[in-house]
């Protein structure tokens, strides 16, 4: 008695007929099947199967021999997993978190850390709001994530790699883009366009330098999202502010410049549980430092190449 006549003898069990089972399950022809039952039923010594104009249907042994029959096929599958576990042990997994946008800066300086564990290693990426990034890091999702800083989470740990300054988006033709800095007092009197909070920590920053202000600027539109900031910066030909990094997702259409005076300033930090013991985090904390000078070298060297301007 072979396996194949297990699987066989369940196979028709399961479709009610030899033809359907040969034709759609074990892909063979249907008088090969049947010879195969009859071979089994031979080898066990009784009749298995009733065969009728409908199909077929168990006997009496044939239900006592599909309880044993499955339990076979199922042994067998679980031996078969439990070898491929210890021949091909299962890789552990890190998971990476980006704020939207920021994992074109810091993706390629943070894979440079782990290219050392990657054989042994699967890493997962994953772009999100900053808000969703912290509960992936509390529920054990990711292991760390580049995001802001967000308040009231005691189980999170933060670590400052980056501070931004915000600068104006508006349309490449706009007038306030004609100059090389753009005074945010002359924003009053545009449509200005604010951030919702999806982004809590970015549009309270905004809002306060606004207040700070004193001038009559108000948003007139709320975006969720980088690519709704572009849409909406393009077609109402408003302006507004945002993290310097989003000048990686400008589309053709829409330029940034920096603002006159002193810009406000939002901070990138790195964030991870404090119950998180992986080994592959503590090795990346361990070479944060170098992470954050290579990425202001690389950020120094793309300023000079643009001759300074944002």
């Amino acid at each position: 008695m072979e396996l194949r006549h297990f699987q066989y003898f369940v196979a028709v069990v399961e479709t009610g007929s030899l033809t359907t089972a040969a034709e759609q399950r074990l892909h063979t022809s249907q008088p090969s099947l049947s010879r195969q039952i009859r071979d089994l039923e031979a080898e066990v010594g009784v009749q298995l199967f009733i065969r009728g104009a409908r199909g077929v249907e168990l006997t009496a042994a044939g239900h006592a021999f599909l309880e044993h029959a499955r339990l076979v096929l199922a042994q067998v599958e679980t031996a078969t997993r439990a070898a491929r576990r210890v021949a091909y042990p299962p890789k552990p997994v890190f998971g990476l978190g980006f704020l939207t946008g920021q994992e074109m800066n810091w993706l390629p300086e943070a894979m440079r850390i782990l290219c050392d564990e990657l054989p042994n290693l699967e890493v997962t990426v994953s772009s999100q709001y900053s808000p969703l990034l912290a509960d992936a890091l509390v529920n054990g999702k990711l292991d760390l994530a580049f995001m802001r800083a967000e308040p009231d989470i005691p189980d999170l740990i933060y670590r400052l790699v980056a501070t931004e300054p915000l600068v104006a988006v508006l349309p490449r033709d706009h007038r306030l883009a004609a100059g090389d800095e753009v005074d945010p007092l002359q924003f009053a009197g545009e449509t200005f366009i604010g951030v919702s909070g999806t982004a809590p920590t970015l549009k309270r920053g905004i809002d306060e330098f606004i207040s700070r202000l004193d001038a009559d600027i108000h948003p007139g539109h709320e975006v969720d999202n980088l690519a709704m900031a572009m849409s909406l910066v393009a077609s109402t030909r408003g302006v507004m502010l945002l993290p310097s990094y989003a000048e990686n997702l400008l589309p053709w259409s829409v330029v940034c410049r920096p603002l006159a005076g002193e810009p406000p300033t939002i901070d990138l930090v790195i964030g991870y549980s404090k119950a998180n013991m992986s080994p592959t985090l503590s090795l990346f904390l361990s070479r944060v430092d170098d992470l954050i000078a290579r990425r202001q070298l690389k950020s120094a060297e793309s300023r000079v190449q643009a001759g300074g301007k944002p």
